[in-house]
């Protein structure tokens, strides 16, 4: 991680992991159509997220999905990024969070886990924070802007290939989580 003159970080599977069951509000968003007398696209929960504003059930969609991470970012579990998060920013090293949960969950499972005070003040960036979401690059770019650092000369961390394509759509570097977990635990060649 060094060579960076900032951290960003993904939040759920990179510095806490979120309550949530993410079949059951998948499920939940479909019976949201079905009670619109809508049948639900077929996917994932993006997939229905993407879809429910052309239904006529954005709002309602947008609220259940938020308040699961809410509930699910009050009960969350610190991971081991959280640890190094902190670090770098008493290190002086601007450090923000681009994340694909709302960011009111976000500031949330922060807060919960004494984080917030650490993450630069607008630097927190969730899906509803901005226009688009990942891997739309504008979310990890309004983080970079929010920290004041060029995208170029900033690490994003995160936990899936949407991660790796926003790094990558954004012009910043990329690391896995497993990949800093395997070199913590002294795994790594």
């Amino acid at each position: 991680m060094d060579g960076y003159d900032a951290v960003v970080y993904d939040l759920d599977g990179t510095l806490v992991r979120l309550d949530v069951d993410w079949d059951a509000v998948t499920r939940e968003a479909a019976t949201v159509y079905r009670e619109a007398g809508v049948d639900p696209p077929i996917g994932d929960l993006w997939t229905l997220l993407d879809a429910a504003e052309e239904h006529g059930v954005g709002e309602e969609i947008a609220a259940l999905v938020c308040e699961r991470e809410r509930e699910g970012a009050r009960r969350s579990d610190r991971l081991f990024l959280a640890d190094e998060l902190r670090d770098r920013a008493a290190a002086g090293v601007p450090v923000g969070v681009c994340s694909l949960n709302c960011e009111d969950a976000v500031r949330i499972a922060l807060a919960e886990h004494e984080l917030a005070e650490s993450v630069r003040q607008g630097a927190i960036v969730g899906r509803d924070t901005v226009a688009t979401r990942k891997p739309d690059p504008e979310p990890l770019l309004s983080t970079c802007r929010a920290l004041s650092v060029d995208p170029g000369r900033t690490l994003f961390v995160g936990d899936s290939p949407r991660d790796e394509r926003t790094a990558d759509r954004a012009g910043t570097g990329f690391a896995y989580v497993s990949d800093l977990d395997s070199d913590r635990d002294g795994t790594s060649p």
